[in-house]
């Protein structure tokens, strides 16, 4: 009886592909699927990693870059009961050897390029070329029903480690249709939608935000192995692509684009960015060149599937530095350090509560038992709650400055170094300092000629003294992970 109520992952493409079987689902290169074709695909590659000898509940990791094929072996994960482990492409080494490990995965799914980097004790298997492939075994349609539960594990999604090291979210069937009901409602999805997805989809904000809700309703979606700003410029003049989700960053570079002033984007209708924290005047800036264009803020993080906030395009105004409210799952409050709901207006720690939330972290029972407590899963995130129930972001809790005694939000500075002509990016952090403990210290990718002397004077003419960076470092980079998160603990590295 329980599995005619059971919503599984697989299951919406399995919908969609009923309801609109010729439509096109999916684009990559050259390749093109209907939602017959997908979902026919979809069964196929189950049964194809099940006669690999795996068994339900076995972790999976996917070792690739974007394509139609990866996207193809973790829906086929879903419908044969497998844990679906994406690692990032670019790990190497222990890190990749620390997932493949703690995850305890049984088999590796790796693109050709990246399978020398696998160790030879785990076993592997080529994803999307060769004979033997994952992709090959698809042209032979083999009939799999699924074994999925909306209890069941279908993933594990670790986390970005900006802090510590990756903790593997663990995500049920049930914990992301949720989070995909929660996003077409809040982004406004809509079948009639052309978007084109470029970050990568071992990162949950692509794969579970955008891409999965929209096979969901129906839309026609086209994969980029790269926000490759180019390809996205083609694809909205020739009217194949009207919604794009990108971190900052990628606004930044697509902003900066010798042909963005040229190039006819009017048709870019919905424009999607989350993942860091998008600078104020950086914002003001794309809105000022494409003032139709409906800008949608998204915020969250990997546990909560992982999206917690929206601040819609009518929303904008007034509230620049907002991450909006809660989307429909989604309940969140502010709180002090002893776990007691603070006034609006104050600043705290974020918490939440949600059916999109996962059941914890993989075999780390005391993390486990840290981030979830009092009835409340704790994000790490310092945030302020106005009267009419808007969050804005202060910055992590572990990212507050203590200078002199007095805390300082690292958010508050970097918005006004990037008021600077010259400042291309910036990151303050605190680094260890004899008198004032942490100093604080801003990281700067420039744009143009400018000195650190006239970067503290232009900082001083907006922020208290104590707030004002002591040092200003020049870079020619900031170091990231591929969601576009700056990586702060590599900053204080310079200590």
């Amino acid at each position: 009886m329980d599995e005619v109520r059971s919503s599984t992952v697989d299951g919406i493409v399995r919908r969609s592909a009923r309801r609109t079987p010729g439509r096109t689902a999916l684009r990559y290169a050259e390749r093109s699927w209907s939602y017959a074709e997908l979902d026919e695909a979809v069964s196929t590659a189950a049964a194809f990693l099940t006669a690999l000898g795996l068994h339900k509940g076995d972790r999976v990791a996917a070792y690739g870059h974007n394509s139609d094929a990866y996207l193809i072996a973790f829906l086929a994960c879903s419908r044969a009961g497998f844990v679906h482990v994406p690692i990032n492409q670019h790990l190497t080494g222990d890190d990749l050897v620390y997932i493949l490990e703690q995850s305890g995965a049984s088999l590796v799914l790796a693109d050709p390029a990246l399978a020398e980097q696998v160790p030879a004790r785990f076993a592997s298997h080529p994803l999307r070329e060769g004979a033997g492939s994952l992709l090959a075994a698809l042209a032979e349609p083999v009939p799999y029903e699924g074994d999925g539960d909306r209890h069941d594990l279908v993933q594990l999604l670790y986390t970005s480690g900006t802090t510590a090291l990756p903790k593997g979210a663990m995500m049920t069937h049930r914990a992301l249709v949720h989070a995909y009901v929660s996003a077409i409602t809040a982004l406004d999805l809509r079948a009639s939608d052309r978007p084109v997805h470029t970050l990568p989809l071992y990162h949950s904000a692509q794969m579970h935000v955008f891409l999965l809700p929209y096979l969901a309703v129906g839309a026609e979606n086209t994969v980029l192995d790269a926000p490759d700003a180019g390809r996205i410029f083609d694809l909205v003049e020739a009217g194949r692509a009207d919604s794009l989700f990108a971190p900052p960053t990628v606004w930044i570079a697509l902003a900066g684009h010798r042909e963005f002033a040229t190039r006819d984007l009017s048709g870019l209708r919905k424009a999607y960015y989350g993942a860091s924290i998008m600078p104020v005047p950086v914002l003001e800036r794309l809105r000022e060149r494409l003032p139709r264009l409906a800008f949608y803020n998204c915020f969250g993080q990997s546990e909560i599937g992982p999206l917690a906030t929206v601040l819609g395009p009518d929303e904008h105004e007034g509230r620049l530095d907002s991450c909006g409210r809660p989307v429909l799952f989604v309940e969140a409050r502010v709180v002090d350090e002893s776990g007691q709901e603070v006034p609006d207006g104050t600043a705290g720690e974020v918490v939440y509560r949600s059916p999109q939330l996962c059941e914890g972290y993989w075999d780390k029972p005391a993390e486990t038992e840290e981030a979830f407590r009092d009835g409340w899963f704790h994000s790490g995130d310092l945030a302020v709650r106005d009267a009419e129930g808007y969050f804005t972001v202060v910055d992590r809790v572990k990212d507050v400055i203590n200078s002199g005694g007095v805390l300082i939000a690292s958010r508050q500075v970097e918005d006004v170094l990037y008021t600077h002509p010259a400042v291309a990016e910036a990151a303050v952090v605190g680094l260890p300092d004899e008198r004032w403990i942490e100093a604080v210290t801003a990281f700067v990718v420039r744009r143009g000629e400018v000195s650190e002397a006239a970067l503290i004077d232009h900082a001083r003419r907006s922020l208290a003294g104590f707030k004002t960076p002591k040092r200003v470092r020049f870079v020619d980079e900031l170091p990231r992970n591929a969601s576009g998160k700056i990586l702060k603990r590599e900053l204080r590295r310079f200590a």
